[in-house]
């Protein structure tokens, strides 16, 4: 972990109120692992607080990661106005990331996206791409207007989309596409899932009976590195003990935290 004044290389709206940006600085040496996360501070003097936003894309050979965020409440509205060449307060790379040493070349591997859960998922892919394993992908969103990196995805593995509406591929949640995917090409070898909690719900409720699942939980976070607990959820394997999401996560295998 580091602090750094990262260079703003790129930032494009890549889907309604969805933002890609692009920085390049020495931070991006310490990102080994798929699935952890920067936090990021707003440039407008009243607003204190960080804001953690995962990794998407780790490129080390140009010295530059991509991150994918939602422009929603004031921090991520004030990130969401940089321009190339702005330079922007970072530390990480935070938490604990995508573990996948166990995965073997032509292992079934399920990764399961909601939303703005999407995004840490793109580079996960490319690992495992790398292990040459048959990847299938499933991501829900919205609407088709929030939908991205439909393109992106597809060059990794296999893609289902749903959509709530039903604007894009299946109307509906995205446990129908986990129905859909069990029932074509049986039970994965592992699940990685980030998302909205109904979603690893959902993820956990219907894998149970898998050694390797491993939910990356969405949680609001003040600073980032375990200090000041407020983002703590229950463990499930050691009574009256809880687990900080920040430190200890995001990403958590199954069983291990109360969801």
């Amino acid at each position: 972990m580091r602090q750094e004044q990262m260079i703003v290389t790129k930032q494009i709206e890549i889907a309604k109120n969805i933002y890609e940006m692009t920085l390049r600085g020495q931070l991006v040496e310490e990102m080994k692992e798929a699935g952890q996360f920067l936090h990021l501070k707003p440039n407008r003097t009243d607003l204190i607080l960080r804001r953690p936003i995962s990794l998407a894309n780790i490129d080390s050979d140009n010295n530059e990661c991509q991150i994918i965020y939602r422009a929603s409440g004031d921090g991520t509205k004030d990130l969401a106005q940089l321009k190339a060449q702005d330079s922007v307060d970072v530390l990480g790379p935070l938490g604990t990331g995508f573990g996948h040493d166990f995965i073997a070349e032509q292992d079934l591997v399920f990764v399961i996206g909601g939303g703005i859960g999407v995004p840490p998922l793109y580079q996960l892919g490319k690992e495992l791409k790398e292990k040459n394993a048959k990847i299938i992908f499933m991501n829900g969103f919205a609407n088709r207007s929030v939908m991205f990196y439909e393109r992106e995805f597809s060059q990794l593995g296999t893609l289902m989309i749903s959509t709530d509406d039903g604007s894009y591929g299946i109307k509906g949640h995205v446990g129908q596409l986990i129905d859909q995917a069990v029932s074509v090409y049986g039970k994965p070898k592992a699940v990685f899932s980030c998302g909205p909690i109904p979603l690893l719900k959902t993820v956990e409720t219907k894998f149970n009976d898998i050694e390797h699942v491993y939910l990356s939980m969405e949680e609001r976070m003040a600073c980032g590195v375990g200090a000041c607990y407020a983002c703590v959820c229950e463990s499930k394997t050691e009574e009256n003990k809880t687990k900080k999401v920040c430190e200890d996560g995001p990403v958590f295998k199954n069983g291990e935290v109360r969801i």
